[in-house]
């Protein structure tokens, strides 16, 4: 039982990773928006969350590779590789990067419910802060602290959700959580993206496949993995139902104004400490997060420039870092941004997934039986296939948008694209059961 539990804590890293500003702010405005409406949303997350992580420390376990040097592995010899792992780093620096602006304004948002500050210095707080911790030779002590406060502040969300479901309709919650609906009213398909980009983070497939314990077996990996990942998500609905009590337009205040009227007024100073730890937390991981995947990838052969303490593993981590500052000093308001930043990963996931998908199917790394199973590749494929559809429709939007051209023709786009993410899901497969029927010597 012991080791069970270790084994929980020790995959926690994950749903920590995915519970911060992001999951607070895009969760309780699906709530407060659309209702119950959205949740499915959530429960897709979860299934696509376990089975990416899932695929990625089984690729570890079994290669003894990360995420990265697997992918890096997989074009040895090859004229594509380094436009390849370009591509991959520098989806994953821009996510991340989009992905701090969120985690500096979440936490500032944290401190201004607690402190009545200008923002521009709270921003500069943390930023000082920030750069500290991650001068810091080990981050152990500081993350397992804001860890357990972002935990601590998820049971508080878990809690208030409790007592928010006893007055509402039973047939609602299973409704909202097992019907898939796109409401037509305008930024839907973004909190859906959104959704689904701050569950299924793609830097978090780097971490969780870096973090991996090597003695680990399968079964435990799986076992600490999924408990760990359900109860992330179980917090987020949480998060979800929540929003739903907020009347009136959304915003933080709102929010906390609906934890206080449940659990009392102390709640305004723990939901703003709570948010604090979490955004804090999170702009630790998203340089490093992106440093350790340009390690990962471009380090292989050039080990002392990659090193932690290397000028090109610091630039990537300053270049995260310095790209929300600047957007923090620039009052760009925080709810929109949070959004818009979940939304990017959103987009970033499918081609993360992609490459996961490449890895985890190629004999010549998983040499153990352990390649992906048919049914594995099935729903795996499913996630790729929904998140390209989200994806490439808010990239439109955005388009029209830009060029002033209002809002595109919902089913005439979606059947486009539809077609179109259907033809690449189509060639990615036909590409992934040629590797298969290759026979490593």
């Amino acid at each position: 039982m012991r080791s069970k539990i270790l084994n929980i804590l020790f995959w926690s890293i994950i749903s920590a990773a995915f519970i911060g500003p992001g999951t607070i702010t895009t969760a309780s405005k699906a709530g407060a928006t659309f209702q119950l409406d959205l949740l499915w949303a959530l429960g897709f997350s979860t299934v696509a969350c376990f089975l990416l992580q899932e695929a990625a420390a089984r690729v570890s376990i079994i290669s003894g590779l990360n995420l990265g040097q697997a992918i890096a592995k997989s074009f040895d010899n090859s004229v594509a590789k380094v436009p390849v792992l370009v591509l991959v780093v520098g989806a994953i620096i821009l996510g991340s990067a989009a992905y701090q602006t969120g985690n500096i304004l979440g936490a500032v948002v944290g401190l201004k419910l607690m402190f009545n500050l200008p923002a521009k210095l709270l921003v500069s707080i943390v930023g000082v802060l920030v750069i500290i911790t991650l001068s810091l030779p080990s981050l152990q002590v500081v993350a397992r602290f804001m860890g357990f406060m972002v935990v601590f502040m998820g049971l508080v969300f878990l809690t208030t959700a409790v007592f928010v479901a006893d007055s509402l309709p039973a047939a609602d919650l299973l409704h909202g959580l097992f019907i898939p609906s796109l409401p037509q009213e305008d930024g839907a398909n973004l909190l859906i993206l959104g959704l689904i980009g701050t569950t299924v983070v793609p830097y978090n497939l780097f971490l969780g496949s870096g973090v991996s314990d090597k003695t680990h077996t399968l079964k435990d990996m799986r076992f600490g993995l999924f408990v760990a990942v359900v109860l992330g998500c179980v917090i987020s609905m949480a998060v979800l139902i929540v929003g739903t009590t907020i009347q009136g337009k959304f915003s933080f205040q709102a929010l906390a104004q609906a934890l206080s009227a449940q659990l009392g007024g102390w709640a305004v100073y723990l939901f703003g400490f709570g948010m604090f730890a979490a955004g804090f937390s999170s702009a630790i991981t998203a340089p490093l997060a992106s440093s350790i995947t340009a390690q990962s990838l471009f380090g292989g052969q050039n080990a002392k420039k990659w090193s932690y303490t290397s000028r090109n593993y610091r630039l990537i981590w300053i270049g995260v870092l310095f790209t929300g500052l600047a957007f923090g000093l620039a009052d760009v308001k925080p709810v929109p941004a949070i959004i818009l930043a979940q939304a990017l990963n959103g987009l970033v996931l499918p081609l993360i997934s992609i490459f996961l998908v490449f890895v985890i199917n190629n004999p010549t790394l998983m040499r153990h039986g352990t390649l992906n199973k048919h049914w594995n590749n099935l729903l795996m494929g499913a996630v790729v296939w929904v998140s390209l559809n989200l994806g490439l429709f808010n990239v439109l939007k955005s388009v029209y948008k830009a060029l002033g051209w209002g809002t595109p023709s919902t089913i005439y786009w979606w059947l486009i694209i539809v077609s179109a993410s259907t033809l690449i899901s189509v060639w990615v497969w036909v590409k992934i059961y040629k590797l298969r029927k290759y026979v490593p010597k």
